[in-house]
């Protein structure tokens, strides 16, 4: 018997009791002021969130990532953009964007993850390569927890699809906090009120 088939017989020999996976239908977490919840949870992560009564309120809360001469790229209506994403062929060549503007499809109050998609979005890299970022959602969809995400979350409806919680950062060299390592340097997040 090799060496290699011995130890993959001990550690047969040895494997841990199969257990049942928890069951789904508990009561999970709800907040009674999901905006205070996600504003607070946002703010921890390092992330800026604003309740807003329309689009046009945005421009001026974004300060200077978007000033003149800034690369933007929008995909919200209402918020025009210097650079349009669908002329774009090679990713690469977003490389020198400074601010993404896009919705987001919903929000969760538990962690502060937005969830978005490419069902919109030509290259998904915008989301992360973009100096700063910013996520417009309704209101009516900032929910409590993430079970009530996944419930509403259809896979087979795009090939790309995750949460961002706040700006990218890491303390992983030199124990030197880094912004911007994986991601965006900064996060706004604009919660559009129900009309």
């Amino acid at each position: 018997m090799s060496s290699r088939q011995q130890i993959l017989q001990s550690i047969r020999r040895f494997l841990p009791q199969a257990t049942d996976l928890p069951d789904h239908s508990g009561n999970w977490i709800e907040y009674p002021d999901l905006y205070e919840q996600f504003r607070t949870t946002l703010e921890f992560v390092g992330g800026e969130c604003h309740l807003i009564d329309s689009v046009a309120e945005i421009l001026p809360l974004l300060g200077d990532a978007a000033a003149p001469g800034k690369v933007i790229v929008s995909g919200v209506d209402g918020i025009p953009g210097t650079l349009d994403l669908h002329s774009v062929s090679d990713p690469h060549q977003l490389a020198g964007v400074d601010l993404a503007i896009f919705p987001g499809d919903l929000a969760v109050a538990e962690n502060a993850g937005i969830w978005v998609n490419d069902a919109q979005v030509k290259h998904r890299v915008i989301y992360f390569i973009t100096q700063d970022l910013a996520l417009v959602v309704r209101q009516r969809d900032l929910i409590s927890n993430l079970h009530q995400a996944y419930e509403r979350i259809d896979p087979a409806q795009s090939s790309f699809g995750c949460f961002i919680s706040g700006p990218s950062k890491t303390a992983d060299i030199e124990q030197s906090l880094v912004k911007g390592a994986h991601g965006a340097r900064t996060l706004k997040v604009f919660l559009l009120k129900d009309s």
